[in-house]
This record gives C-alpha cells, structure tokens and sequence, in this order.
C-alpha cells in the first residue's frame, strides 16, 4: 500500500489531534492506493498465495461494530450528532442481511491488514489478523454518528465547526456512494489500541474498487495521568464515565 499525499486530510489530521484536559486525542485519516510495492508487495504475495486459498475466497467477518442493539448514542452522553442540509448516502442498505454482507473476498482483506501495516509500521505488524478481526460497516450514518459522537464528546463546539469538513473530504478523495466500509476491532493484547492508558478508539477503512484506493480514518484517546501515576492507580480509580466507554465495552 502506497500513502496518497493529500494537504486536506494531513490538515484535518492534525487539526484533530490535540490535547484535552481528561485525554490526549490522536487523529489520522490516511489515504492508500492499493497498487503494492517493495515489502508490502511482499507480503501481498505471502498472504495471497498460502496454501489452500485463493484471493477471490469469502472469508466471514466479525459481528458489526455499529449495528449492535446495546449501541446507543444516548447512553454515550454525547451532544447531538452534527445535521447536514444534504447528508452524503449510506454505503449500503442498512437492511441488506445477505450473507454476501458478512463475509468479504480474502484480496479486500489483505488490503485492510496491508493498510494497517502501513500507517503504523514499523513499531506494530498486523500479518496475523484474520478476517474476524474486521466487520463490514452497512450503514454508512451509523459509522457517521459513531465518529461524530466520539469526537463531539471530547472535543465539542470545535469539532462541530469542523464535521463537515471533514466528511466532505473523505467523500471528495475516496467518494462514499462506491465505497464499502469495514471496521477494525483491536485485538485487546498487542496493537496499537491495547496498550495501558487507551480510553477507546475507532478505525474505519473506506474501499473504492473503482479507484483502487483504501481511506483509512483512526482515532484514540490516552488517558492523562498527572502526578505519581502509580500512588494514584493504587489510591484512585480512574474516572472514567459514559463519554469513554470503549466500543468493545458499548458493544459487547
């Protein structure tokens, strides 16, 4: 996978990485072309070719991330998802159950684990994920509010000013209407989100196949500690609240 440079998303990313007084908040959105060079060539080839598979296989996914029926906008404590005039489409029909939606061919996966690889190499490897590590995403306004909330929850007023901007440029380098969607759901032991101090996150992979392109938007939220860190873990509990739940611990 070969990062896009892109002005708009590397401004987006760094205007939405800041500091705040519960939590450090870490944005990027990314984009990927999914030609393969060098190493992660590579390893396209390795994973493509293991024995006993092929690239147009359907593997099966894990259980949505959004569709969950203990999800709740209210029960995250969160303002008000930002409305828009003329609101982008959902990717997919929120009510197609087709089997088709919970699988997804092994070549578009091992574009996502690539994608991985190549935000956050060299410090994590993501070779080992498997397909249930990944959900396909259908409803396109429920990812929406799920990052809407997660950022308006922490940051507020100054990301309402800045929502529509953000999903304009996702829908400009990626285009939404002919993208699938598919979300990464951290393995709680040794990636980038599992580490001590991680209040929650979200990862969201866009897929144009027209475009060969892979968007990739992540966020995280590391708790501040001031002071002795571990005379206040051994004294205080984190106060933590509704606002920083995980996804896992909202959808499970």
């Amino acid at each position: 996978m070969k990062l896009l440079e892109n002005g708009k998303l590397d401004a987006i990313s760094s205007t939405l990485t800041m500091e705040t007084p519960v939590c450090d908040i870490t944005t990027r959105v990314e984009s990927y072309s999914c030609k393969m060079a060098g190493d992660p060539k590579k390893l396209y080839k390795q994973l493509r070719n293991e024995p006993g598979t092929s690239p147009h296989d359907l593997e099966i996914l894990g259980p949505s991330q959004t569709k969950s029926p203990n999800y709740s906008h209210n029960y995250l404590n969160s303002p008000p998802p930002v409305a828009y005039a003329n609101p982008i489409a959902r990717s997919i029909s929120s009510d197609d159950e087709s089997p088709l939606i919970k699988t997804i061919p092994r070549k578009t996966l091992i574009f996502l684990i690539s994608t991985l690889n190549a935000s956050f190499q060299p410090d994590y490897e993501f070779s080992s994920c498997t397909s249930q590590d990944f959900s396909r995403e259908t409803n396109f306004e429920l990812v929406k509010n799920a990052v809407d909330s997660r950022l308006l929850s922490v940051i507020g007023d100054h990301y309402r000013s800045l929502s529509s901007q953000l999903w304009s440029s996702i829908d400009e380098t990626i285009n939404l209407k002919e993208s699938e969607i598919f979300c990464y759901r951290p393995d709680g032991t040794s990636d980038p989100f599992s580490e001590s101090g991680i209040i929650w996150s979200f990862n969201f992979f866009f897929h144009n196949r027209k475009l060969r392109r892979v968007l990739f938007l992540t966020c995280r939220a590391d708790y501040k500690i001031s002071g002795n860190e571990d005379e206040i873990a051994e004294n205080e509990p984190v106060p933590f609240n509704n606002n920083y739940l995980t996804f896992e611990g909202i959808m499970d």
